[in-house]
């Protein structure tokens, strides 16, 4: 794992993936570094202009790429289906499904369906396209997998998960996961937070799944460190030129890594041997530098709370994973 770079990527000739947010930074990084090791590739976007002119970036990049863009907006559960739809009426199987697409530190909002902006596209938006597009990643196995982009701010979201108050904290219950959804005290970074654990509790609960189950499917997460992306620009000029702005700015110049390394995790988590059930892969130092095993809060492999947030999750976004043994 020491000095991993894009270079040792084995060969994906033969092989289907599915990358969220694909458009730019980190997602088009994975998206053609895949392609680039002969991978067929479907950037799932959600804006049909930036998707297209991604192809042709990609293609330009990569001449001989086979990569197509098909609309996704994790913000609505209608186009989480469509796009399961779409891409299994042209594919039977699914070798990797990248769940990278995200949104950070947002102001308070509502996807169409009702939730928490960051919880819903972060999270629940990726919980229905994964299992959504299950059977074709049953269809693949051995050797499909699934990696869902974390990040090291998951430590913020504690609250909620680690406390065993999952669903009772607030005043919505299950149904809202604990308040999480709730407007009343929203905090933009611990909601952020919070659905960067989901995305860690979510892995380790369809980890522990999978393996009751005899399944050959690895899910397994990563997190980039902090990677120059449009993600924390977006997340910091929401607002108007604030001193978070300036900051982020600063460190987006100086400290942060390219979006070429910050890419990195997640390509040896999808492509790597030997990646494991649950492995969380992230820079050697923390933010920045070549892959390795991640550390992570204990509490996020906590099986209690991984099983009521699933439970939570099929009931909101109507999904569920019937198949796999409880």
């Amino acid at each position: 794992m020491p000095g991993w770079n894009a270079v040792n990527i084995p060969d994906q000739r033969g092989r289907t993936a599915v990358v969220t947010g694909a458009n730019s930074g980190i997602g088009y990084v994975t998206a053609r570094e895949l392609a680039r090791r002969g991978a067929q590739v479907v950037l799932a976007c959600r804006s049909a202009a930036r998707g297209r002119a991604a192809v042709i970036r990609l293609c330009a990049e990569v001449p001989d790429a086979e990569v197509e863009f098909v609309p996704l907006d994790l913000a609505d559960l209608a186009s989480v289906r469509e796009f399961a739809t779409a891409y299994g009426s042209r594919r039977a199987s699914l070798d990797l499904l990248i769940n990278n697409a995200g949104v950070m530190a947002l102001p308070y909002g509502r996807t169409a369906d009702g939730f928490e902006t960051q919880f819903g596209v972060n999270h629940l938006g990726h919980f229905a396209l994964t299992g959504l597009l299950l059977p074709r990643l049953w269809a693949a196995a051995p050797g499909a997998r699934i990696v869902n982009v974390s990040s090291g701010f998951h430590v913020l979201g504690k609250a909620g998960f680690a406390d065993g108050g999952l669903g009772h904290s607030g005043g919505g219950g299950l149904d809202r996961l604990g308040g999480l959804d709730g407007e009343h005290g929203y905090r933009r970074w611990a909601a952020y937070g919070r659905s960067k654990a989901a995305n860690l509790l979510f892995t380790h609960e369809l980890s522990r799944r999978f393996t009751a189950a005899g399944s050959t499917i690895t899910a397994a997460a990563a997190h980039p460190g902090y990677a120059s992306s449009n993600l924390h620009a977006g997340a910091s000029t929401l607002e108007g030129p604030t001193l978070n702005s300036r900051v982020a700015a600063f460190g987006n110049a100086v400290v942060a890594q390219p979006t070429s390394a910050g890419a990195l995790p997640t390509l040896y988590a999808a492509t790597a041997p030997g990646v494991g059930p649950d492995a969380f892969i992230g820079p050697r130092f923390g933010w920045r530098g070549t892959p390795v095993r991640s550390w992570r809060a204990k509490w996020t492999l906590d099986d209690t709370s991984g099983e009521r947030l699933w439970a939570a999750s099929e009931k909101l976004t109507g999904v569920s994973y019937g198949s796999l043994p409880r």
